[in-house]
């Protein structure tokens, strides 16, 4: 377990991150707290709900609503799939 002040730990943020990465107790301390650095498992599925604070109803009309859209400006040519090769595709 290693504790260090946020200076010792923005002095050698890369490394703790790597070991924090591996398993290894970090903590940092904030005042009178112990701050722990771990990873942590993101869930896509659930970002948008929670990022943006939306239903699964809004979300799902909003899906539906910008796929219809997107298909509309694709079908016009206003809205182009990326080649990925971005000069030639502003050229056109």
């Amino acid at each position: 377990m290693t504790t260090l002040s946020p200076t010792q730990a923005r002095t050698n943020l890369s490394s703790l991150l790597k070991r924090a990465a591996k398993g290894e107790d970090i903590r940092i301390l904030h005042g009178d707290q112990v701050i722990a650095l771990r990873p942590v498992t993101v869930h896509s599925d659930d970002y948008a709900l929670r990022e943006y604070d939306v239903t699964e109803e809004e979300l799902d009309r909003f899906v539906k609503r910008m796929d219809k859209q997107i298909a509309r400006e694709r079908k016009t040519g206003a809205m182009k799939r990326y080649s990925g090769n971005l000069e030639a595709d502003l050229a056109d």
